[in-house]
């Protein structure tokens, strides 16, 4: 299985969700981790989304399986994104999901990425779409490994 990298527009410092994400992340059977990046320069609109898209595609690594985060992604539940993550994780390509800024992410990320996730329709601060992320990745894994954290109640 593949090492997991959650690259995240922004800087978390010692938020509440920062440490929440991690406390997911280090549940999880392989190496998982999140890597900030941040515009500093002052760009606003779409130079600004442009060169946090520039970021972070210098910031995958060789041949990654990138699945970026958009509003417009797929939405699955819980069980289907674990068949994902697992069929994902066995190309052995580094898999990175990628949390765009504020104004999200621009046409040069979303034509590298490999697939789009939307976490649900409605809009959530970025911080925490980090620990819904690492929550939900922490599930899949779950019901992968037949652990009750997830309890399936429709069945």
């Amino acid at each position: 299985m593949s090492e997991i990298t959650i690259l995240a527009l922004g800087r978390a410092g010692r938020r509440p969700e920062a440490a929440l994400a991690q406390a997911y992340l280090n549940r999880l059977p392989v190496p998982a981790r999140i890597k900030e990046l941040e515009e500093k320069r002052p760009f606003q609109g779409l130079e600004l989304i442009k060169r946090e898209g520039e970021k972070l595609l210098a910031a995958l690594p060789d041949n990654a399986f990138l699945v970026v985060l958009d509003e417009r992604g797929k939405q699955m539940t819980s069980p289907q994104l674990a068949g994902n993550l697992t069929r994902w994780q066995e190309m052995g390509r580094p898999l990175v999901f990628a949390i765009g800024g504020a104004d999200g992410h621009g046409e040069a990320v979303l034509k590298r990425a490999d697939t789009t996730l939307s976490l649900s329709n409605m809009t959530w601060p970025h911080m925490l779409v980090r620990v819904m992320l690492a929550e939900q990745l922490y599930r899949a894994t779950s019901i992968t490994m037949g652990h009750p954290y997830h309890r399936d109640l429709i069945q």
